[in-house]
């Protein structure tokens, strides 16, 4: 199955707790403090891999998370970093934040990667807080929370030559000519409900990538008919074959048509380099008409070919010219995203909200720090209660009215205020 867009949930590992750890060793009574650090939670990344050409895993799993940095140890030993979660996705694959609309990515050379979700970092252990006045610190830190992300995968799928045309043109017939694809082909229009990808080889030196795009109709650029969802599979290719059907009653009316839906999906489209065919050679009464559209689109500056996909006339002439003009053609159409400025995040800033049964603190440092404290560590404690006079969250709980005895509830943690 086919599949160029999919939603998937990721998310990084959490970072190692710290360790809370004095030395032990004979003849040693004060050993200090030789808590270890966590390791480093797990990255999540997209890679390009060559060989899928779908996105069609991803129906199978959607969720996707990495594993988690390991505890530190004793004797300042640190824990082992989370290996990362790479994401192997098919090549011409954009990646979108569900949630904002925001490109992150377009992943087109094999082997790129995109980092989507950072790890946590390892929380601290307590050799860090030792100091002069305080040699034996019981203090340590937990590791720092992952991050999450919904995200919206689109596929663009990366050929040199795009093969457009209506319905039962013989689009498929002749990528099945011409390259080892084995497409569904019949006798009805529609029998195509998927691009197919196809690779011909013409020498030892040339090959093309073709894409058979299923047969576009009048308001396909609005979703009529098969509708705009492969279109946009065209947008990378550098050279179009215009394939027309030589029974048609009109192919030069179906050849206007088509290159108006191209240019309402996209005005690029309409740019693109195109050589036109008429197919269907064989037949006799497509002969008696091929003069007359052949002198009609050199009119409006086209030189047409005349083929048949499926007795194999002048297709390999056809691929040759394709070569030709690709020598010219403008190199594929990659999506580059512009820096925009956006102001950063005060990691600082926090809101308090009354609720029914207590008050609510948010914010990104605040939130942070109560997932990374040891609650069971007086030390601990005592650090975060500095933290929020430092932020100022004491003051503004204060200036809000909080009373003695109240719940405070900061990310899952509920705390009781005492003054």
């Amino acid at each position: 199955m086919f599949i160029d867009e999919v939603e998937i949930y990721v998310r990084s590992g959490r970072g190692g707790d710290g360790m809370m750890h004095f030395h032990r060793e004979k003849y040693v009574p004060r050993g200090g403090p030789d808590g270890g650090d966590g390791g480093r939670g797990g990255n999540v990344v997209l890679q390009v891999q060559p060989t899928m050409n779908t996105l069609a895993s991803f129906q199978q799993k959607s969720r996707y998370v990495a594993a988690d940095g390991r505890k530190g140890g004793p004797n300042n030993m640190t824990g082992r970093s989370a290996d990362d979660l790479v994401i192997n996705v098919p090549p011409g694959t954009l990646v979108y934040d569900l949630d904002t609309g925001e490109l992150l990515g377009d992943l087109v050379v094999p082997g790129e990667r995109l980092l989507v979700c950072r790890g946590g970092r390892g929380g601290r252990g307590n050799q860090h807080f030792a100091t002069a006045r305080n040699q034996a610190p019981r203090t340590a830190e937990r590791g720092e929370p992952g991050q999450e992300r919904r995200l919206r995968l689109e596929l663009k799928l990366i050929a040199d030559v795009g093969i457009v045309g209506v319905p039962n043109a013989g689009k498929s017939s002749l990528l099945a000519a011409v390259t080892n694809a084995r497409p569904k082909i019949a006798d009805y229009p529609f029998t195509t409900l998927e691009p197919n990808l196809g690779v011909a080889v013409l020498d030892i030196d040339t090959s093309l990538v073709l894409a058979d795009i299923p047969g576009l109709i009048e308001g396909a650029h609005q979703g009529i008919g098969l509708g705009d969802a492969f279109l946009r599979h065209i947008q990378r290719t550098r050279v179009l074959i215009h394939l027309l059907d030589g029974l048609s009653q009109d192919p030069l009316a179906d050849f206007t048509q088509i290159n108006s839906e191209l240019a309402l999906f996209d005005p690029a489209l309409a740019k693109k380099p195109q050589i036109v065919a008429l197919n269907k050679i064989d037949l006799p009464e497509v002969q008696q008409r091929w003069e007359d559209v052949r002198t009609q689109l050199a009119q409006r500056g086209y030189a047409a070919m005349a083929i048949s996909a499926l007795a194999r006339t002048n297709v390999r002439e056809l691929l040759w010219k394709t070569v030709e003009l690709l020598k010219t053609a403008p190199e594929p159409e990659i999506v580059e995203t512009l820096p925009v400025y956006r102001p950063m995040e005060d990691q600082r800033a926090f809101t308090i909200e009354r609720e029914a049964d207590g008050w609510r603190v948010r914010g990104a440092a605040i939130e942070r720090s109560a997932e990374m404290t040891y609650w069971e560590y007086e030390g601990s404690v005592r650090r975060f209660q500095r933290l929020m006079e430092a932020l100022g969250v004491d003051d503004a709980l204060r200036e809000a009215g909080i009373e003695e005895g109240e719940t405070v509830y900061i990310g899952e943690y509920e705390l009781e205020w005492r003054d």
